[in-house]
């Protein structure tokens, strides 16, 4: 496993193992086992994880869901720290590295950022310039759903438009911070907006922005 996808598999599953399996994330509706089982399905059932794009394949993804969530919490936690199986496309250094950095951050802050005490999290530069670079190739997919024209900032003033149109946001944070404001973690994801009032409300109204 590559660098940043291995830092953050250990992370999120460090945490997940001290917090419990019932402490609140900020995915809707799921606590940290629902979570964790999710993270397992997506690697080691892609027969069901399709199901996470795939309307056709929801009902199967509910039900291996289902019977990943009732395993012990304990042998979760493990299989997320073991990492893919070999006939996993994740197994793959490159596809680890694209995917897993970005979706073990991101559920890394959907738990710490459900906690009542949580506090920002310093990443090192390299790792920001990985997710803003992610972030310039992948600004208008992930932004497709916006009510609104947006455009991410980085406080050193380089920009990328996740979505053309009038009125214009702008979306001013650290890469980690705007990939989070994108993936619908909004008013947890520490950005500033500016732009038209109206335009902000409905961003913020918007319940998540193409992911």
């Amino acid at each position: 496993m590559s660098t940043h996808a291995k830092r953050e598999r250990l992370l999120l599953a460090d945490l997940l193992e001290t917090e419990g399996p019932d402490a609140p994330t900020l995915c809707e509706g799921w606590n940290t086992r629902d979570l964790a089982a999710h993270v397992v399905v997506r690697e080691r059932r892609p027969d069901a994880a399709g199901g996470i794009l795939i309307k056709q394949l929801a009902s199967r993804l509910d039900r291996v869901m289902a019977e990943f969530t009732d395993k012990p919490y304990e042998e979760l936690i493990q299989l997320i720290r073991t990492g893919p199986p070999r006939f996993s496309p994740f197994s793959l250094k490159q596809i680890d590295e694209a995917s897993n950095a970005i979706e073990f951050y991101v559920h890394t802050e959907d738990v710490r950022r459900a906690q009542p005490d949580w506090v920002p999290r310093e990443l090192d530069p390299v790792f920001q310039d990985a997710l803003w670079s992610r972030l310039e190739r992948t600004a208008r997919l992930m932004g497709r759903g916006t009510p609104t024209g947006l455009v991410l900032r980085r406080p050193d003033g380089q920009t990328a438009v996740a979505h053309r149109g009038t009125p214009v946001v702008t979306a001013t944070g650290e890469p980690s911070e705007l990939l989070l404001f994108l993936y619908g973690r909004k008013n947890a994801a520490e950005v500033e907006l500016e732009g038209d009032k109206d335009a902000i409300v409905k961003l913020h109204e918007a319940k998540q922005l193409g992911i």
